[in-house]
């Protein structure tokens, strides 16, 4: 589960800049930013509920 943690961070990453850098994607920075919001929910949800497992 931490992998894909971090592999949704790495998309919404690389999808906000694409979004930012072309304006005609837009529609990418509100993917990118949806799925940072959510990689970011599931972190601190994990972080707080000390749930470890893989």
């Amino acid at each position: 589960m931490n992998i894909l943690l971090i592999v949704i961070a790495v998309i919404a990453v690389i999808l906000l800049f694409t979004g930012g850098f072309v304006s005609s994607l837009n529609f990418l920075l509100w993917v990118g930013l949806i799925l940072l919001v959510l990689a970011i929910i599931v972190f601190i949800v994990r972080a707080v509920t000390g749930n470890r497992r893989v």
